[in-house]
């Protein structure tokens, strides 16, 4: 590849071998010369700048032919003959910083029992599928979960936040979970316990699950090297331009959002989650297909299209920012259809252990009469399996009603807790405080960098913002239906 020193050399080169060469010549010779050179030396600079450009542009073009292809392929999967009934398997496709985990912990663990989540779901990166009868999928894992799934037979769910504030959210937790370390006297210490403490744990660890398996290591470090240089200096002093630019306590939120990290997990998250793209992805294409969207902007609008479809397709999109009809239509949409899945099974359950029950009592009144202890056992079991079923299926003869009342106690509950948890994390990075104040004086043009970083995921919002106000108007219009056929 010739840069511009190598034409300058051989350019001189070639006119002092043309003096050489043509002392004797006639001045028309001579000049005709040079000319033959100065053509060479414009097709060898013409022939440099194909060389130059030509990776680029066959880089753009292998980028294009792949994401178009994983597109076509996965917009010809999306097929919902009937997104609206809920289908066998619940699957929970849970955004990081949307408020997934109150809707898991006061919503789905009432609507479901323990035998019925799917192993390792909400726990684990990695599904584990060892359970085929689960009936509730609940993980940060994205779209591509759907390739280990019964496609016709699952309903997918999910909640969506404006990407901003889960830009905020997100910095703010991973800043705030690594923050609880710092009770150690050095990284290495702090590596350590954490490892014994998960090797101890039958539960599940905060750096057990994606993404913050790898945002709150990374922070971890982070903080400890900033602490470590501020002991060397000698003093805890520190200047700052509010809590999202306290740079010798913590990652400033500016510094933060240009990070490769950032690029790769955080923006535009939400969109390459529900496009099934993320690092996490069980897609051998998907990280190819990420990274070419990453480099090449234009291309991004091929996975918002699928991202897009896929919305269309799921059962229920929430809005954190509209908590209050967001839980409202949980409960209405996918909590009323869970209730009458489980009764219907009890019921199921209940026949069948009347059925066994009215064989056994022919068979004992027969010749078998040695089968007697035999049949009580199977009756027995019987009842015990449809009374176990009953209990947990129905949750208690659980009803909307009351489900909305259960979920208003446990979310009351979970915000104390985890505002507890932040107070006592946010102590070790004194005098950091998050708070929509605090946000609110972040400067303008870091602002605007988050928006510019997560143009994908705002155009996947206000696509969600439309599609709820469409299933939140059909749930009311059903709801006021009901109410009306009672009065009439």
């Amino acid at each position: 590849m010739l840069g511009f020193s190598h034409f300058r050399l051989i350019s001189s080169k070639i006119y002092f071998l043309c003096f050489l060469v043509g002392s004797g010549w006639s001045k028309m010779r001579w000049v005709a010369c040079i000319l033959r050179c100065s053509m060479l030396l414009m097709l060898l600079g013409l022939a440099s700048i194909l060389a130059n450009a030509s990776p680029i542009k066959n880089d753009f073009g292998h980028c294009e032919r792949v994401v178009k292809k994983w597109a076509f392929s996965s917009l010809d999967q999306e097929v919902k003959e009937d997104r609206h009934t809920l289908q066998d398997l619940l699957f929970f496709l849970h955004v990081p910083r949307t408020g997934g985990r109150t809707y898991f912990h006061c919503f789905l663990k009432k609507l479901y029992s323990k035998s019925l989540e799917c192993p390792r779901s909400y726990d684990k990166l990695r599904f584990d599928p060892r359970k085929p009868k689960c009936r509730l999928l609940v993980t940060h894992d994205d779209y591509s979960m759907m390739s280990k799934l019964p496609n016709h037979r699952t309903s997918v769910v999910t909640i969506l936040r404006n990407p901003v504030d889960r830009v905020f959210s997100t910095y703010e937790f991973s800043v705030e979970v690594a923050a609880r370390f710092l009770v150690h006297p050095n990284l290495t210490s702090a590596t350590q316990m954490a490892g014994r403490l998960r090797a101890k744990m039958r539960g599940v660890s905060t750096l057990d699950i994606w993404p913050w398996k790898y945002l709150v290591p990374w922070m971890r470090e982070d903080l400890f090297a900033r602490r470590d240089a501020r002991r060397q200096k000698g003093s805890d002093d520190t200047k700052s331009s509010g809590s999202y630019d306290m740079n010798e306590i913590f990652m400033p939120l500016h510094e933060y959002i240009n990070t490769p990290m950032a690029h790769d997990i955080v923006h535009n998250g939400a969109t390459f989650q529900v496009a099934g793209l993320t690092n996490n992805s069980y897609l051998a294409e998907s990280h190819e297909v990420r990274h070419c969207v990453q480099k090449y902007k234009i291309l991004g609008e091929h996975v918002l299209q699928v991202a897009k479809k896929r919305l269309d397709n799921m059962l229920y999109v929430g809005l954190t920012e509209e908590h209050k009809e967001s839980a409202t239509m949980f409960a209405n949409v996918v909590g009323a259809q869970v209730i009458s899945q489980r009764r219907a099974s009890a019921m199921s359950l209940e026949n069948v252990a009347n059925e066994n029950s009215e064989q056994n009592s022919l068979l004992s009144d027969s010749e078998f009469e040695n089968d007697d202890h035999q049949n009580s056992s199977v009756d027995h079991n019987a009842s015990q399996v449809a009374s176990t079923e009953n209990g947990e299926a129905t949750k208690q003869n659980m009803t909307v009603e009351k489900l909305m009342e259960a979920y208003e106690v446990c979310i009351s509950n979970l915000r104390k807790e985890q505002g507890r948890r932040r107070t006592a994390s946010l102590k070790r990075i004194s005098p950091a405080k998050f708070s929509k104040e605090g946000r609110r004086q972040v400067p303008e043009v870091v602002l605007q960098q988050i928006k510019s970083l997560n143009s994908l995921d705002l155009e996947l919002y206000k696509y969600a913002e439309d599609i709820f106000a469409k299933q939140h108007k059909h749930t009311m219009e059903k709801l006021f239906a009901i109410i009306e056929n009672l009065f009439t």
